[in-house]
């Protein structure tokens, strides 16, 4: 279809958003009116006793006659039936009570709690104040309501244009922006100061602690007191949250414009006032699961439709698509094509000049016309292959081989860090040194310079790798490089001639494509390149948040098509280990036995009474029946990484048994948890990774192990016509094709959930930080004591 651009409409205001701009309108005017009421009678009263007294003593007395401001004592009218002060505080403040009604409603996108909590301590200063003369004629209580009005008048007003305009970041008024996002470092402080005044005042106030009786003014005393104990410790995190938010919403407000969709883009699911278009992960990602669901249970699959709090609650129904997979093999190639075919048609792909917008099935069908094709980019190494094939592991520093790498292989299989299968794969690689002759073998690498990629073992290989990358110089340089340091050769797409390039810098850049824009280009480009070859087609891209999961559709498409349209063509992935997978009864076993262990350690029994469901959940779950026996699995899910990471991996398993179905060879073997620089620049990821080897068999590996370890796994399933990668293996069901080579790093046999051992991983790394300090300081003691008391 063609998309003209036109003028976005005018904002259209329905009933909700006419009601919230009257709402947030009135609570405006009536919080300036108490400042129109407030500031004047200050002013008036500091002038009138400045002369007789110093100014702090002159604001203090001012302070204590502002809660009976009326219009007469600020100078307005001499009427005395005009509404006081402390009558509109009253009532603007109590109008509040509202949001928390449009918040549980769905008006608003506030959190129910947080804005029950805000305005709930609203409600507790305003009763104090309202019923305490003491805390009515203290000089905090003039410092409150200031606080207050200074806050709401801007913040209301903010409200009422983000809703005229459609835009609360960019729509609404500068220096209403800036105040909205700007007071708050002064009047929460001064706020704060204010309430609590008015507590500890109202403790102290006779007429308030009689409020309940005679003979019950310890409840009124702590009911006053209960408040100051709360905010001493929640204030802090109060004003540090609205420092983190006004950071984002600057950043946001004054971010470069995002350049207009090109490519494989997720589909529009709301259109704005403003005319801007939303393209949300959220309703896409359900539809495509509950297709995938949906193709052999119509009730899960509503279930998943109407899930209300997807970012947390995505987890039940990833768990209930890999239970019904497990009925049996049809009904988990169902579920993987029906998923993927709706992925296909929700998705768009916009044309570079943005003028046709299509579906992303159509884009890459056989049909479909391609504007220009690229050219082909080849460099040979310039080193001789090595005479000495053998299997080298990079191990803590070490290359270990030989009867080296074999002991170490037996000592993680014996811990449980890795499946006793991927164990046997290690070691029949090492016998097999053929194998590692790759100067006859084709990679291609989507996602050439990722981190986990095997691009640097590959090219130490000799092997022949056709490179995908970004159109970025920077990173040809750095492959091309590598590649003429090396036996191998790399191959790469280019949008000229390479004979046409007047030196390298020219090469590098008109080297690269992108994975988005140019899926179809790629894919017709790789189909006719070094026809007869076999191809062995890694997809190793990996990007941040919703883009993760465009990278893997585009990567699935090339898979695909390439299947499809060259013989002999393999598939490799590398798994995450915090997924879903089937795993063998053995592990399970082994994870049962590790719980029934660490159950008892006094460490885990205390984090488990902390956190209760939270901390440290149990790594075992019951058997699922299906055609071919029971199934086990382990939920590795980490919540954190969200669902846009999980069906990014989930699209690359539905490939994976997909293909294996129709007789390609597929390599998709969990890799460990890894020491990457993207994971570890996280804080919390790195203490926890230095913790998480307390929970027995954990272990954390570097990079340079995970890659060259999973790579001789590659090496065998595409050697070793008994590897379960090999489609002549059978299977009892498809998604077994994961339960097998597995490398997890210990995931699959500790004692408890991966999800739940983060914040006890933390606490053990700072307990040894600290030990050392601890034993030191205990030291001293002991020192001390014993002069003290003449030991020594």
């Amino acid at each position: 279809m063609a998309a003209s651009k036109a003028a976005p409409p005018p904002p259209s205001l329905g009933p909700k958003d006419i009601y919230l701009i009257l709402y947030n309108a009135l609570c405006c005017l009536g919080w300036a009116y108490v400042l129109a009421l407030g500031i004047p009678s200050i002013v008036t009263s500091v002038v009138a006793s400045s002369s007789e007294s110093s100014l702090l003593d002159a604001l203090k007395t001012a302070g204590r006659e502002m809660y009976f401001a009326t219009p007469t004592t600020a100078g307005f009218s001499s009427d005395e039936s005009s509404p006081s002060l402390s009558f509109v505080l009253t009532i603007v403040q109590s109008a509040a009570i509202l949001e928390i009604v449009h918040a549980a409603l769905g008006l608003v996108r506030s959190p129910v709690f947080v804005t029950a909590m805000q305005v709930g301590s609203r409600i507790v200063a305003l009763h104090m104040i309202n019923y305490s003369p003491k805390a009515q004629t203290q000089w905090g209580a003039a410092l409150m309501i200031l606080s207050w009005a200074l806050v709401e008048v801007p913040r209301y007003l903010f409200y009422v244009t983000a809703i005229v305009t459609g835009d609360a970041t960019k729509g609404t008024p500068f220096p209403i922006f800036w105040l909205r996002y700007s007071l708050f470092a002064v009047l929460y402080p001064t706020g704060i100061s204010g309430e609590l005044s008015v507590f500890i005042n109202s403790s102290k106030c006779d007429t308030f602690l009689a409020l309940l009786g005679q003979g019950n003014e310890s409840i009124m005393y702590w009911y006053a007191m209960a408040f100051p104990i709360i905010y001493a410790p929640g204030a802090l995190p109060m004003i540090m949250n609205m420092a983190g938010n006004r950071k984002k919403a600057f950043k946001k407000r004054f971010a470069r414009p995002s350049p207009p969709p090109r490519g494989l883009v997720w589909p529009v699911t709301e259109t704005k006032a403003n005319g801007e278009e939303v393209r949300s992960s959220t309703p896409t990602a359900k539809e495509i699961l509950a297709a995938a669901i949906g193709a052999v249970n119509p009730e899960l699959a509503e279930k998943v439709r109407n899930e209300k709090k997807w970012r947390f609650g995505y987890v039940k129904h990833l768990i209930n698509m890999v239970e019904a997979q497990c009925k049996s093999p049809e009904d988990a190639l169902k579920v993987a094509n029906a998923g993927l075919n709706k992925a296909y048609t929700m998705f768009q792909f916009i044309s570079k000049d943005g003028k046709t917008t299509t579906s992303f099935a159509s884009a890459m069908s056989a049909g479909a016309e391609n504007d220009g094709k690229f050219c082909t980019g080849f460099v040979k190494g310039e080193l001789s292959p090595s005479k000495d094939k053998k299997l080298e592991i990079d191990y803590k520093g070490n290359k270990i081989s030989g009867d080296e790498l074999k002991a170490q292989v037996k000592q993680w299989v014996d811990y449980g860090t890795i499946e006793p299968s991927a164990g046997e794969a290690i070691i029949k690689c090492s016998d097999n040194p053929g194998w590692i002759d790759l100067s006859d073998k084709y990679f291609v690498l989507l996602g050439a310079g990722s981190a986990m990629g095997p691009f640097e073992v590959l090219m130490s290989l000799g092997a022949n790798v056709v490179a995908i990358d970004l159109d970025r110089p920077g990173i040809w340089k750095k492959l091309i490089e590598r590649a003429k340091n090396s036996s191998g050769s790399i191959t790469f797409p280019m949008t000229k001639e390479q004979k046409d390039c007047a030196n390298d810098d020219d090469m590098y850049a008109c080297s690269g494509c992108n994975l988005f824009t140019e899926t179809p280009l790629i894919r017709d480009w790789l189909v006719d390149l070094y026809p007869g070859k076999p191809f062995t087609v890694g997809s190793y891209a990996y990007l941040n948040g919703a883009l993760h999961v465009q990278v893997s559709l585009a990567m699935d498409a090339i898979c695909r098509d390439l299947c499809a349209r060259r013989n002999n063509t393999s598939l490799a992935y590398l798994c995450t280990p915090t997924d879903l997978h089937l795993i063998p009864k053995e592990a399970h076993d082994a994870a049962k036995a590790t719980y029934k262990e660490f159950s008892k350690k006094p460490f885990c029994m205390l984090m488990k009474l902390l956190g209760g469901k939270r901390f440290l959940r149990k790594n075992v779950r019951d058997a699922v029946p299906g055609l071919g026996g029971d199934f086990y699995y382990v939920n590795g899910i980490s919540v954190a990484q969200g669902p846009n990471y999980a069906m990014a991996k989930r699209m690359q398993h539905w490939r994976a048994i997909i293909a294996r179905s129709k007789g390609s060879i597929v390599s998709s073997n969990i890799a460990p948890s890894t020491s990457t620089v993207s994971v570890v620049q996280n804080r919390t990821f790195a203490w926890a990774y230095e913790g998480m080897p307390y929970f027995k068999p954990y272990e954390i590996f570097a990079p340079e192990t995970s890659k060259s370890v999973m790579i001789s796994i590659l090496f065998h399933d595409l050697n070793n016509p008994k590897s379960v990668a090999n489609p002549k293996t059978a299977l009892a069901n498809p998604n077994q094709l994961f339960a097998y080579g597995s490398f997890h790093g210990g995931l699959w046999r500790c004692a408890y959930e991966v999800d739940s051992i983060g914040e006890s991983s933390v606490l053990i790394y700072f307990s040894r930080v600290a030990a050392p300090y601890v034993m030191a300081v205990g030291g001293l003691g002991i020192a001390f004591g014993a002069k003290y008391f003449g030991v020594v």
